[in-house]
């Protein structure tokens, strides 16, 4: 089965900072996506948050397995019915992957719960980036740790609900370490955080970030159907129940009736 994937990018720092567009003149998202085509078994495409609805149509959404998120000067710009469609995608059991600074994106912070927040330098320092778990689907094919020469740093505390499974923890040269890999269930969708792609430096043409991703595009796909509606809270009458039984005292709802929201 060929996994559908949807790379979405925020795709303004490639057209105002001539550095970005020159280490990525494809534009990131293109680079992943012809990374993950040339993976095997994946057929990726590219959305960004210029298209109609942010690329992110209810028909785009349904023919996607695994979307991958990439944001970073325009996280307010998204709108909040596009956050509320994908949510209800993951967790629906849509795959997803935030990458980066989509630690702050809304449909990150919409399933994590949290604020998401971080400590940051932008020194272009070393980091490197060790497996703490070695059977992990998402470190498959992996050395122990993998070092990028320029990254920025991104240091805890994290604020982010406990994980599944940290797979990658990330020591930099300054010294500070984080959680660079981390695992989520949100509903029937599977969700990947990782953290390396500051949008200046090359992280997305290295081939150890690469297979990640791709790794994290297997872990992340549900082959199951989507549940059609994640949100849906029937009010079950007495005539249905798995047992017999009979009203007893006052009701606030008619059988079958909607509850409150």
């Amino acid at each position: 089965m060929t996994i559908r994937v949807t790379v979405w990018g925020e795709n303004v720092h490639e057209h105002e900072n001539a550095v970005v567009a020159g280490v990525y003149p494809d534009t990131m998202h293109v680079t992943i996506a012809d990374a993950l085509n040339r993976a095997g078994g994946i057929s990726a495409g590219t959305v960004t948050l210029q298209d109609p609805d942010h690329g992110l149509t209810p028909e785009r959404l349904a023919e996607t397995d695994v979307l991958i998120w990439w944001g970073h000067t325009a996280h307010g710009d998204v709108r909040d019915e596009i956050v509320d469609r994908v949510c209800d995608a993951v967790w629906g059991g849509m795959g997803m992957i935030f990458l980066h600074s989509a630690h702050f994106a809304k449909p990150f912070k919409r399933l994590m719960g949290a604020p998401c927040n971080l400590t940051w330098r932008e020194a272009g320092e070393r980091e490197r980036i060790w497996v703490t778990s070695r059977n992990h689907p998402i470190a498959a094919g992996l050395p122990d740790f993998f070092e990028l020469e320029h990254e920025e740093m991104y240091g805890e505390p994290f604020g982010v609900p406990e994980p599944l499974e940290t797979v990658f923890i990330s020591w930099f040269q300054g010294g500070e370490v984080f959680r660079s890999g981390l695992t989520y269930r949100r509903g029937a969708g599977n969700v990947f955080y990782f953290r390396p792609g500051h949008e200046t430096y090359p992280t997305y043409h290295n081939a150890h970030v690469q297979r990640v991703i791709a790794n994290a595009v297997r872990w992340a796909h549900n082959p199951a159907a989507r549940i059609a509606n994640p949100n849906d809270a029937p009010n079950v009458p007495v005539d249905r129940a798995p047992e017999k039984i009979e009203t007893r005292g006052a009701t606030l709802h008619k059988a079958g009736e909607a509850g409150y929201r």
